[in-house]
């Protein structure tokens, strides 16, 4: 016994042991290949939204096909409403709709595309958007700014992608007052 407890048989003997605890370990624990992305409902947030901000909140009508709904914020802070929309694209890349209004609006337009260097233009369904880049984050940025807001979709995903989001949002309604009781 005293030969597997000093020198290198000891070393190697405690090292096969460690090995066929992990791998014994990894048989038994149950491991699932199906990608799990967590899904969100976002339509409280969008409502939300829509009674809370002073702008023309703009949503997606239908999520596109393949696309997960994974994050929404609702956040004020100083008399500025913002939303954050996040999904997971269906080419597992990121895209996020985020609208506020921020002040100044470039600020948050410069935050959420993580540059300030505008670069170029691009039209859809007859509106002109303003397109940025950041090579070292593979950021793409679509923006609009309003009088009293802005629009920014943004992420990993590729132009089309944001161009698809882009085409999806429509101007919500603002919901009509709950009757109070009493």
């Amino acid at each position: 016994m005293g030969r597997f407890t000093q020198g290198f048989y000891g070393y190697a003997f405690a090292l096969f042991v460690c090995l066929a605890a992990v791998g014994v370990f990894l048989l038994v624990t149950p491991q699932s290949r199906t990608e799990h992305i967590p899904r969100v409902d976002f339509s409280i947030d969008q409502v939300n939204a829509a009674r809370t901000v002073p702008y023309e909140v703009v949503a997606p009508d239908q999520v596109l096909a393949n696309w997960v709904p994974n994050s929404t914020s609702l956040t004020q802070k100083n008399g500025a409403v913002t939303w954050r929309l996040g999904f997971a694209t269906a080419k597992r890349q990121h895209a996020m709709l985020a609208q506020s209004n921020e002040r100044p609006y470039a600020d948050f337009v410069n935050r959420m595309a993580n540059t300030d260097k505008p670069g170029g233009s691009r039209q859809i369904d007859g509106v002109t958007w303003q397109e940025r880049f950041r090579q070292d984050k593979n950021q793409r940025t679509l923006v609009r700014v309003f009088p009293d807001h802005a629009v920014v979709v943004t992420g990993t995903a590729d132009w089309d992608e944001l161009t698809a989001l882009a085409r999806t949002l429509k101007p919500q309604p603002k919901p009509s007052p709950v009757p109070s009781s009493g």
